[in-house]
């Protein structure tokens, strides 16, 4: 009896040894597996970052890319479960175009900011915000002791000329008929360009607050002393903002009110450098804004900024946007769509040939029964197309259907080799 349980006890232990070894067995060759689908990740992820197609890792230890790829051929049973069709690698009308978010500023060249250069007080003001005024209009009347005093002179100026004028006149006849000394003449004649000097100077002084030559002759004639300054505008434009009222006190650091002239804008957008090489002057550019999303304004590039700024790594882009209906503000968000290409057919592909693998875009080639992978650099899509930039050529024939399948048979013989290596 005791034979027999020791038996039966030695048997379940060589159970138990053989168990635990198939055990350890199979773990080890799942770790072998693991390590090189590891491996082979690896290498992929390593060769998608040296920007060569495809990667994998290859015989010899040398990385695969798209461009050593061989061409995929199918068998006949293949054939039969996979239907490829082919397109032609044509010219269509597609829009290729760079979008970026920009904002509507005021230009500068059509844009006032009416102030006054001297101390005076805010007498009447003859405009309203909102109200057009053409370029000379009266904008607002200012109390200026300054211009007073100014008046004075000037007319203390000519009245010294006249009296001048009349003294070289005396003395010049007087000279004429041997009457009068030479040194009179000399000094009537002398007195006579001090006075003309100084009745310049008052003048200038004048236009330098503000008034005319009309007003100037105006005073000439009616010889009154006013301290009343009109202010006129110095643009064709809107009244956009008035920043004082009646009685209020101005001077050289006091802006009294903006105007401007809506009716051409500017937008500045913000251009990342990888983009700047296609964006040139007089491109056409299409504008809209979250206030009118259904309405689509158009402009053009004006002005590209020579500077790029380096903790955004863009540069400045300018359009100037037509705005005759008034409906655009200065201040607002817009989405810029510059056209790149214009009316011009570029170089197109169809969408389903268009394959993706570790964010690089390639298409198959046909070649009689071969499909070669070649890696392109597409463009804008529209109605079904990429533009290609680079890496076809016209009249060549790419796989649209079949393209995800043909992808699949490439890839597995890519593993296959790395697997074998």
């Amino acid at each position: 009896m005791k034979t027999r349980t020791l038996m039966i006890f030695s048997f379940i232990l060589m159970v138990m040894f053989l168990y635990i070894s198939c055990q350890k067995s199979q773990e080890m060759k799942t770790a072998g597996n693991s390590d090189k689908q590891e491996s082979l990740w690896s290498s992929s992820q390593t060769g998608n970052r040296a920007g060569g197609g495809v990667p994998h890792r290859g015989r010899y230890g040398r990385r695969w890319r798209l461009e050593d790829a061989g061409a995929v051929r199918l068998s006949e049973k293949e054939k039969e479960v996979i239907k490829v069709e082919t397109a032609r690698v044509e010219c269509r009308a597609i829009r290729s175009q760079v979008t970026a978010n920009g904002k509507i500023i005021a230009p500068i060249n059509r844009m006032a900011v009416v102030s006054y250069a001297f101390p005076a007080r805010v007498n009447e003001i003859t405009v309203r915000v909102g109200e057009w005024v053409e370029k000379g209009s009266p904008l607002l009347t200012l109390q200026s002791e300054e211009a007073g005093q100014s008046r004075a002179e000037f007319f203390r100026a000519l009245a010294d000329l006249e009296l001048a004028q009349a003294n070289f006149e005396r003395q010049k006849k007087l000279y004429e008929r041997g009457a009068g000394a030479q040194k009179d003449y000399l000094a009537a004649e002398a007195e006579l360009k001090v006075a003309k000097a100084n009745l310049e100077a008052a003048e200038k002084k004048l236009h330098l607050l503000g008034f005319s030559e009309k007003e100037v002759q105006q005073m000439m004639a009616s010889h009154q002393i006013n301290p009343i300054v009109t202010v006129y505008s110095p643009i064709k434009g809107k009244v956009v903002e008035i920043k004082v009222i009646p009685g209020e006190t101005v001077d050289q650091n006091k802006d009294i009110m903006t105007i401007l002239d809506p009716r051409l804008l500017w937008v500045d957008a913000e251009i990342f450098e990888k983009d700047l090489a296609r964006i040139k002057l007089g491109q056409k550019v299409e504008i809209t804004v979250p206030a009118f999303p259904e309405k689509t304004f158009y402009g053009k590039v004006s002005y590209i900024a020579d500077v790029l700024k380096e903790d955004t790594r863009t540069v400045t882009v300018r359009s100037e946007v037509d705005n005759s209906e008034m409906l655009l503000k200065p201040g607002m968000f817009a989405t810029l769509r510059i056209q790149l290409n214009g009316d011009r057919p570029v170089l197109a592909v169809p969408a389903p040939a268009v394959c993706d693998h570790l964010g690089e875009k390639f298409v198959f080639v046909a070649h009689g029964d071969e499909f070669e992978p070649r890696k392109v650099l597409l463009g804008a899509s529209q109605d079904g197309f990429y533009e290609v930039i680079s890496g076809l050529q016209e009249g060549e024939l790419v796989a649209t259907s079949g393209s995800f399948q043909l992808k699949s048979k490439l890839l597995s013989e890519v593993l296959k080799e790395s697997i074998h290596d």
